[in-house]
């Protein structure tokens, strides 16, 4: 009998021991830094300083396309920017990336019926011969379609696909839309096109503004010209398709490749106090398409990740973790400042605390997602009970991602989350000429700013990691 209460008591003992140990691994966030950042929260959501930033850095550079004179202008403002805001470390890293360049470009119905075409040529597109290109188009409803199709059908030809994106709240259409872009270009490629045209990836069905995009392309050898046909321009080719006649157009792009150029994200920090090695990324990218002035996509990122360090670098005292704002470079083309980013930090990921970045327009946040070890899971309940007054719900169900950029750290092994804006009107201006900083509601951007103020505070005061580490995530699959 006491050699079996011995036992029970061995029991109990080690189940405690066990208890602490795992007390001891799970991540918390101190009552003081939650209170503190619930008042930046609230100090956030009446601050201006995002849409100061966005605004200044559309008028006074505009639209920034990658490799342009304009990119480097981007590049240089912004540093002069971020030192003027006062952060305490502002630097650049090198990006490398193959230089596309868009000089003019216009396009026509030939037959049956002539008339002009709004169209714009997407990244990495070849240019057409001198003089313009003309043949005879082959239409598809969807990817699906021309995957399925006899080689033969398509050989010489203008490839036409028609996918459909319709407004969703987590733009969840763009994944199709985004797919016929890139990949559609390439197959038709491969299937002996002359050409490859799609309707827009948009939803502004009224609207008579092309958008633009990259295609799959990585060689300039295997490109071929394609371009984007505006929503009401698609429909009247559908329409004159309908007629069951052959339909001939006529594309002239001068565009194309032009060689290497050298870029740069820009990084600013605040020094963490305690653990300056250790760091809270967050961030957007700081190029853009050339149509419109790039403020949905994407300066109102940079801005808010910016201003969210700003209120934080203002606080009495420094966080006790570094907070680092990265504007990457040439994410439109391929995630190259991620890439590069990722390629260069991929030693030091254990140190990333948590990280993600805004590159969804400038919406309200409404669900935050997740990717951290088990034992931070309370910590990141603690963020959510912070950010939920402000119209932010945590969705236990899936990943986070990191954004765009980010999405690179994270499939390194950064914890990341996700921070989902929305988006329900966000492709009726993404990649075409309206995107311009009237889009952006002031209010609507402090909110974003007071979720990633709030966050990046908490992360860098916890006690204890969210789980970063080489391969931690590797389970997750795809992200944004």
């Amino acid at each position: 009998m006491r050699h079996t209460l011995r036992l029970h008591a061995l029991a109990a003992c080690l189940a405690l021991a066990f208890s602490a140990h795992a007390a001891d691994k799970a991540t918390t966030i101190p009552d003081k830094a939650v209170t503190a950042a619930t008042e930046l929260r609230d100090r956030a959501m009446n601050d201006n300083t995002g849409y100061e930033f966005v605004s200044a850095l559309t008028t006074e550079v505009g639209p920034r396309l990658a490799g342009s004179a304009a990119d480097a202008r981007g590049v240089a403002w912004t540093v002069a920017k971020f030192k003027a805001m006062g952060f305490d470390k502002v630097y650049t890293e090198k990006v490398s990336y193959p230089l596309w360049q868009r000089h003019s470009e216009h396009g026509a119905i030939v037959a049956p019926f002539p008339q002009p075409l709004a169209l714009t040529a997407l990244g990495y597109s070849a240019g057409t011969p001198a003089g313009g290109l003309t043949a005879d188009v082959v239409a598809f409803n969807d990817l699906d379609a021309l995957k399925a199709a006899d080689p033969a059908s398509v050989k010489g030809k203008i490839v036409y696909v028609s996918t459909h994106m319709q407004q969703q709240k987590d733009g969840h259409d763009y994944g199709m839309g985004s797919a016929t872009r890139t990949r559609g270009a390439v197959l038709a490629a491969q299937m002996g096109a002359a050409a490859y045209l799609l309707r827009s990836a948009g939803t502004d069905a009224h609207s008579r503004t092309p958008h633009t995009g990259v295609t799959g392309f990585t060689d300039p050898k295997q490109a071929i010209p394609a371009a984007a046909l505006s929503l009401p321009d698609a429909d009247q080719l559908e329409r004159v398709l309908k007629e069951g006649k052959p339909v001939t157009l006529k594309l002239d792009l001068d565009v194309g490749f032009a060689g290497t150029y050298e870029g740069a994200n820009v990084i600013a920090e605040v020094t963490g106090r305690k653990y300056p090695n250790e760091v809270v990324a967050i961030g957007g990218h700081l190029d853009s398409w050339d149509l419109g002035t790039g403020a949905i996509d994407d300066g109102a990122g940079v801005a808010i990740a910016a201003a969210a360090a700003k209120l934080i670098k203002d606080m009495p005292q420094r966080p006790d973790r570094t907070i680092r704002v990265i504007a990457f470079s040439n994410e439109e083309m391929g995630l190259w400042g991620g890439r590069a980013y990722a390629e260069a930090h991929a030693k030091d990921v254990a140190k990333f605390q948590l990280g993600t970045e805004s590159d969804f327009g400038a919406g309200r946040i409404w669900r935050m997602t997740a990717s951290v070890k088990p034992e931070a899971l309370g910590a990141i309940q603690q963020i959510a009970k912070v950010v939920e007054p402000i119209g932010v719900a945590y969705d236990a169900s899936k990943p986070g991602g990191g954004g765009s950029d980010l999405s690179q750290m994270h499939g390194k092994g950064m914890a990341a989350l996700s921070l989902t804006q929305d988006g329900t009107d966000y492709f009726d201006y993404h990649h075409n000429a309206n995107d311009t900083l009237d889009k952006i509601d002031p209010k609507a951007l402090a909110q974003n700013v007071a979720v990633y103020a709030a966050f990046a505070y908490m992360a860098a005061q916890a006690n204890g990691d969210f789980g970063s580490k080489p391969g931690a995530f590797a389970k997750d699959g795809a992200h944004d």
